[in-house]
């Protein structure tokens, strides 16, 4: 069962997954686990491990984006 489109609002951590802000260098590693994050979203069901997934996969991403910042 996958998720509501609409029910993106119910993750709000899911907006911090945009990496338009960020520079061109560090927007393709952003935009894989972004990528990741939406194919989430709609392929699995609402519910409290989706939410915790989506925070672990911000952690993630925000490990990711230090890591390119050292190679800048």
């Amino acid at each position: 069962m996958a998720s509501n489109p609409a029910a993106k609002h119910l993750y709000p951590v899911y907006q911090y997954f945009q990496y338009g802000h960020l520079p061109e260098s560090l927007q393709v590693t952003a935009r894989l686990v972004a990528d990741l994050a939406d194919i989430m979203m709609d392929e699995l069901p609402d519910g409290p491990e989706k939410a915790e997934g989506f925070r672990k996969l911000l952690e993630a991403k925000d490990c990711f984006i230090r890591a390119g910042l050292k190679i800048q």
